[in-house]
């Protein structure tokens, strides 16, 4: 009987969709692709692709990523399960989305180019294919939790920054400016962080001391 049941299921195909942030010139910035074919050619998507049969979501998200940024070492989160039976004029799709947090160097831009991506600003984004809309608000409401529960930057920040730099990531994220002295102190209770013996003094005569995240 059981048997049976899995012979006369309606077969679907499962996708994985990523909201890949990074930051760049002050600014937190999402990775968008224009489609290259129809439905909605020409049009701006999230960054996704098909799950094969021999791997898991997790997998093929990773596989995705590391085919867009080439990076092996990407920071990853599952958000939702988009299913809704018409979400995808092409035919019946369940999607899985993540969210990952990447550094942006010219290296990558120029990756992303080439495959017809470009970073937008969270600000001021376009409008985007399907339901992707909704995927990038769970994703970013998603990015926000993880941020007042956890120390976000690995990933967005070289390996050694400033607290300054870091919480600019945080301002980015929140659209607001944190108060110096009451960040730190957050930040620093943590206990994520590890002080280098190194400044950086192009901002201050004094200089400011670089971190990194500890291992």
């Amino acid at each position: 009987m059981v048997f049976e049941s899995y012979i006369n299921q309606e077969k679907h195909l499962v996708s994985i969709d990523c909201a890949i942030f990074g930051y760049h010139e002050g600014e937190l910035k999402l990775l968008l692709f224009q489609r290259e074919k129809e439905p909605e050619k020409g049009n701006w998507s999230l960054i996704g692709g098909w799950v094969n049969a021999d791997e898991s979501a997790e997998d093929a998200a990773t596989r995705v990523l590391q085919h867009i940024t080439g990076l092996h070492d990407i920071y990853l989160q599952q958000v939702s399960t988009f299913s809704k039976p018409n979400r995808d004029p092409g035919g019946r799709v369940i999607s899985i989305v993540f969210y990952a947090l990447v550094f942006i160097n010219e290296e990558r831009m120029k990756l992303s180019s080439e495959f017809g991506a470009r970073w937008w600003p969270v600000k001021s984004l376009p409008t985007l294919i399907f339901d992707h809309g909704e995927m990038f608000d769970a994703a970013f409401e998603k990015l926000r939790s993880d941020a007042n529960h956890n120390l976000i930057g690995r990933g967005l920040l070289p390996e050694k920054f400033t607290i300054l730099q870091l919480r600019n990531i945080y301002n980015s994220i929140f659209f607001k400016d944190f108060d110096p002295g009451n960040f730190r102190r957050k930040v620093m209770a943590f206990d994520a962080l590890e002080k280098l013996t190194e400044k950086d003094t192009k901002v201050s005569r004094k200089g400011a001391y670089y971190y990194k995240f500890k291992d």
